[in-house]
């Protein structure tokens, strides 16, 4: 079962989890978790098509799939401040509140 539609199910179903999480919660650290699935969902394919797609001893899948958790880091790091400045003046993680802060 090692083929590239199993890697490519398994991608879906992450980034529809993903896209759920993000659409349907208030919460900014579970908005955060569903942004990490879309993203490893991407990683995911990325090293997929990198070992199925014959490009041998070339590995531009990883070297993506590497920026993009380069990336996600960053953009976890600047979410949580973002979510400690909303909880620190509002008392709660719920981003429906954040429209008060740019005023």
């Amino acid at each position: 079962m090692d083929s590239l539609q199993s890697y490519l199910f398994i991608s879906i179903v992450m980034f529809c989890l993903g896209l759920y999480g993000v659409m349907t919660r208030r919460n900014g650290v579970a908005i955060l978790m569903g942004i990490e699935l879309i993203l490893n969902s991407a990683n995911l394919n990325f090293v997929a098509f990198n070992r199925f797609g014959g490009l041998g001893e070339h590995l531009p899948g990883h070297v993506f799939a590497l920026f993009v958790i380069v990336m996600a880091a960053s953009e976890a790091a600047v979410m949580l401040a973002i979510i400690i400045n909303l909880y620190k003046n509002f008392q709660t993680v719920n981003v429906d509140e954040a429209h008060e802060m740019s005023g």
